[in-house]
């Protein structure tokens, strides 16, 4: 595909080199001259890059030990904006489009993908990565419901793949720092974790249907994926217009800040290997949570007109966690405020934005190659993830439920666990 010498090219020419045969080789490709070597770079792929999957993807351009050479999307306009970005950076025209993401997952020239889609794609489209040998950078939320969480983090742990959550949250320093203080013990013992949420809404209602387009424009079978059969909306596809439409959007709104923010509370209080037992939505908004070890996590709204206070114009994607011995508050925009302000002071100002994923696909490369676990790995996604969906699903009962993290159900409340799982549209099942 490229003039230029691509990994499995070198290990060939290697061989040949090897058994005494003349090769001339390039100093790219020895990796000379501060550029790197194609032995130690890795091959990505894309899967449903709209803008989210754009910032992802030039963050991953910054680091020059990775390539990216094709992209799956079943809406033209997309792939083409994707591979003019990804020819421009490499200065070929090289990147490969297809509208099927079997196009990438067969190419064994491809180590890791991007996925990127809506919601309703992203556990399929990673468990079927995670088949083909790929590792796999997934934007959040990860899953649309607690089965998906199940399956989700069984199938990584099975194939033996590198899986990193798009929270990126876990890679910025000041949220960083905030948690490094909860889990070291300087605030004292954890008592309370607290995340900023979105308000939560039921499901808005269909959007009138409208003559179904050109496959070759917008394959709409494709696009819908494992969702329920819906007619087609050209509003579906612009920017984040699916959202909060059933089958397209995972429960009511809360994954899509508690993605970030109760994975946060998560990661400080030590428990990304459970969930909190109990879970009850008030009127005002709030949502209370509590651990079997009886620290609380308060689910609130992000804006300082929210329920509770938050520090004012602190940012967006607040975290608070709160222990006998003191507090500290985190947010985006490289925000933080503690108790002790000392606690802090040795945090340099102007770090990245929250939504910034320059160093958590940093993290991803590097897990990729050590093959250590990432620093939102499946498994924090599988109870992260299953915390919000069990709020959720208490918000949407309006009542109290318990939830028990060892069998991954509420016990005997049939009216909850039905909210577990769903049955993915032929033929986009696993």
């Amino acid at each position: 595909m490229s003039t230029k010498t691509t990994r499995r090219k070198f290990l060939k020419t290697a061989a040949v080199a090897a058994i005494g045969m003349p090769t001339i080789i390039p100093a790219s490709a020895l990796g000379r001259d501060g550029s790197v070597a194609p032995s130690n770079r890795l091959v990505l792929g894309g899967i449903g890059l709209g803008p989210r999957g754009r910032k992802v993807l030039e963050a991953f351009f910054a680091h020059d030990d990775c390539q990216f050479i094709a992209i799956a999307d079943p809406q033209a306009e997309r792939s083409e904006i994707i591979k003019r970005l990804a020819d421009r950076k490499y200065e070929n025209t090289d990147c490969v489009k297809y509208d099927d993401m079997s196009g990438v997952l067969e190419r064994d020239d491809i180590d890791a993908v991007i996925i990127a889609t809506g919601d309703r794609w992203h556990t399929t489209a990673s468990i079927l990565a995670a088949r083909a040998g790929k590792d796999i950078y997934c934007e959040k939320p990860c899953a649309m419901n607690i089965q998906e969480c199940q399956e989700l983090d069984d199938t990584i742990k099975k194939e033996g793949r590198v899986f990193q959550a798009g929270t990126q949250r876990r890679s910025v320093p000041n949220f960083q720092l905030a948690a490094k203080l909860a889990q070291t013990g300087k605030l004292g013992n954890i008592t309370e974790v607290h995340a900023g949420i979105l308000e939560l809404q039921e499901y808005l209602e269909p959007l009138p249907a409208q003559p179904e387009p050109d496959p070759e424009v917008i394959n709409w079978d494709k696009w819908l994926g494992p969702a329920p059969w819906m007619d087609f909306n050209e509003e579906y596809c612009k920017r984040s217009r699916w959202r909060n439409h059933k089958g397209l959007y995972s429960a009511w709104r809360l994954p899509e800040w508690g993605s970030h923010t109760i994975d946060l509370c998560q990661w400080a209080a030590g428990a990304d290997g459970t969930t909190p037992i109990e879970f009850e939505a008030e009127s005002d908004g709030l949502i209370h949570a509590k651990y079997a070890n009886g620290t609380k996590l308060v689910m609130r709204l992000s804006s300082r007109d929210g329920i509770g206070e938050w520090i004012d114009d602190l940012g967006s994607c607040p975290v608070r966690f709160v222990g006998d011995e003191g507090w500290v508050e985190a947010a985006d925009f490289d925000a933080i405020e503690c108790s002790d302000p000392e606690l802090i002071a040795s945090h340099p100002a102007d770090q990245i934005y929250g939504t910034d994923p320059l160093y958590h696909a940093r993290n991803f490369l590097d897990c990729v190659k050590t093959r250590e676990q990432p620093v939102c790995n499946s498994t924090a996604v599988r109870y992260g993830h299953m915390a919000c969906f069990a709020a959720a699903i208490s918000w949407k009962l309006g009542r109290k439920v318990t939830f028990n993290p060892e069998t991954e159900d509420f016990g005997d409340d049939a009216e909850a666990n039905a909210f577990r799982t769903y049955e993915r549209r032929a033929p986009y099942t696993v």
